[in-house]
């Protein structure tokens, strides 16, 4: 874990969960995190990291992949469960099966370890105003039937042919993002910025992550991809 360069106290009342069972890691992100004006709960194992959130009913969760009790995934699974919560994984593994496999679960994105503190309290906001536009999206947004693929952003439901898809979160607002401009082609760039709040091209291994988990429930020839430039949905099939 590297250190980045400690920011101003902001005044953000944004309940966190940080889910870790190295002490000195977790003191550290905890620390940095009350800093940036967090209200932050601490877990060291999967039970009592269901617990916390249960009890303390956090806007985000920073949860590790390996921990005592049962793992990360499982965490994720429960949580979720429970209501959807943005998750960023901290993870020491880098594998494409991983990532997915926490994607899958509820994750929305993840920081391999060694991290900066910087980048994980950029990525925790961006989360967290994802999750402020998704909710001016579901108010503002109309239902739209796309070769028999609905999505209605106001319900949060996607259904192909008349039957529901289940998507994660962030899934939703990639497909809701690729959705309102159906056949046109989006920059990889344009997407990170709208889904993930990022304003640039970082993390866009979490984007490409996210489209094949997308693909795989949706369909792969729903998505296309344009080389070097970004993905477009397809109206027809």
């Amino acid at each position: 874990m590297t250190e980045g360069t400690a920011a101003a106290p902001h005044t953000a009342t944004h309940t966190v969960l940080v889910v870790e069972d190295e002490p000195t890691i977790n003191r550290a992100v905890t620390d940095r995190l009350r800093a940036e004006g967090f209200t932050v709960h601490q877990a060291f194992d999967g039970p009592a990291a269901v617990a916390a959130f249960e009890e303390h009913d956090p806007d985000a969760v920073l949860l590790d992949v390996m921990l005592p009790g049962f793992d990360g995934l499982e965490v994720c699974r429960r949580i979720q469960a429970v209501r959807p919560v943005p998750v960023l994984m901290l993870t020491a593994r880098d594998e494409e099966t991983d990532v997915l496999v926490g994607l899958g679960v509820g994750a929305d994105d993840y920081v391999t370890k060694p991290f900066s503190m910087r980048e994980v309290v950029a990525r925790l906001r961006a989360l967290l105003r994802r999750v402020e536009r998704a909710q001016e999206l579901a108010r503002t947004s109309t239902r739209l039937d796309l070769a028999g693929l609905v999505v209605d952003p106001a319900a949060r439901r996607v259904s192909i042919d008349g039957g529901d898809v289940h998507l994660t979160p962030l899934e939703f607002d990639l497909l809701c993002a690729l959705a309102a401009a159906p056949g046109t082609v989006r920059s990889r760039e344009d997407l990170m910025r709208e889904v993930w709040g990022w304003g640039d091209a970082a993390g866009t291994r979490t984007l490409d992550s996210h489209v094949k988990a997308l693909r795989a429930k949706i369909g792969a020839d729903r998505v296309r991809t344009v080389h070097g430039v970004g993905y477009a949905l397809e109206v027809g099939r």
